[in-house]
């Protein structure tokens, strides 16, 4: 699979400037500054483009899980949300391969030849038997190995992309979830251990939001491309920390911040709205 830093053209939703206007002038101006090439996707009906756009397994292969997950299809009004992803890849000259699966792209956590993803996608594919689920995955994706992490108490959409991702091969950043119920920072940390991965903690902090629905104070969901890193800040006492852990680990490559707690405020940040390829145009 192609890795976020193999990554060098950008895409965001053209929602994104229209719904949250004074946070896209700040993006645009970090990713001008960065250089990273980027365009707009037309024709979008919400900001999180990682989640209904397909995943990259090679420059010219791409898959098109099923972007129906039962937390908007169950809600007519959230169900409007929902993109013509048809619409959009044709668009941009994008041909894919589909299949009935239904995952979003936020729940594919993937290095070259490894994929985590939480328990959620068994939940939303029950027609699936679970072993053969497991061995179509494997297919789609043409990794060698497949992790499944639990997904966090309270996060509605089951997503693994607030909660890990990869440094490399061998190695994870996971949120310091020491706060949590501990049952769960267990269970997640055992998921970890089991699939061979070292882990180091980052800073969280989504103590003082009002909902559980906010992601403020999640470090974790940054942008990563060729040589930059872009991680979200809400100006609390744990962005300096996490920003010099980033530094450090990613050392050598360039990290920017953005203040993010208008778009966090909504459930998503950084990973969330961007839809990031290699290209070699």
């Amino acid at each position: 699979m192609i890795t976020d830093i193999q990554t060098n053209f950008l895409y965001l939703a053209d929602s994104l400037p229209r719904k949250y206007p004074r946070f896209y002038q700040r993006f645009e101006k970090v990713l001008t500054d960065c250089s990273i090439k980027f365009a707009l996707l037309q024709g979008t009906k919400d900001v999180w483009s990682v989640d209904y756009m397909p995943i990259q397994i090679e420059v010219n292969d791409f898959v098109r899980f099923l972007y129906r997950p039962p937390y908007l299809t169950k809600d007519k009004i959230y169900a409007k949300t929902i993109s013509d992803v048809d619409s959009i890849c044709a668009e941009i000259g994008i041909d894919t391969s589909k299949t009935d699966i239904i995952v979003d792209g936020g729940n594919i956590i993937h290095w070259t030849n490894k994929v985590i993803m939480t328990d959620r996608v068994f939940i939303d594919n029950p027609r699936y038997e679970r072993k053969h689920l497991i061995n179509r995955l494997h297919e789609l994706l043409q990794v060698d190995k497949l992790y499944f992490i639990p997904e966090q108490p309270d996060d509605y959409t089951g997503h693994s992309d607030g909660m890990i991702r990869f440094i490399d091969e061998h190695t994870v950043l996971i949120n310091d979830y020491s706060k949590e119920e501990e049952w769960f920072s267990r269970a997640f940390e055992i998921a970890v251990h089991n699939a061979g991965l070292d882990f180091i903690k980052l800073p969280y902090n989504v103590y003082d939001n009002k909902s559980y629905d906010q992601a403020n104070g999640t470090y974790i969901n940054y942008l990563q491309m060729e040589n930059t890193i872009i991680v979200p800040i809400f100006g609390i006492k744990e962005d300096d920390n996490a920003v010099k852990q980033l530094e450090t680990i990613f050392a050598g490559q360039t990290i920017v911040t953005i203040e993010s707690n208008d778009i966090a405020k909504e459930g998503g940040i950084l990973n969330c709205i961007t839809w990031n390829i290699r290209t070699d145009a």
